[in-house]
């Protein structure tokens, strides 16, 4: 199974995943509004990769089939403020 990933060029660390390249009939209007033009990032065959980035390939995979796309978001801030209130035994109020 190939997927096409595009990359966000108004979002950070965002990426699109579907199933042909240049082929946006499945993803809704407003999230390529948000998304902005795809760029081209790379096609991956799914059918001989085990795992991915930071995606999980099988969401990936049923995601595709079932909707005809996958969104990869950035993963969430880390919080600073609570990693140095544990670092310094403290919890947060």
């Amino acid at each position: 199974m190939l997927c096409v990933v595009y990359k966000s060029p108004k979002k950070a660390e965002t990426y699109l995943f579907v199933e042909r390249r240049d082929d946006f009939s499945r993803v809704p209007a407003a999230l390529l509004d948000t998304f902005g033009t795809p760029q081209l990032a790379m096609i991956v065959n799914l059918a001989t990769k085990t795992r991915l980035g930071q995606a999980d390939i099988d969401k990936v995979r049923l995601a595709l089939r079932t909707q005809g796309y996958y969104l990869q978001l950035p993963p969430p801030p880390d919080d600073l403020l609570k990693a140095h209130l544990a670092a310094r035994g403290k919890s947060p109020a």
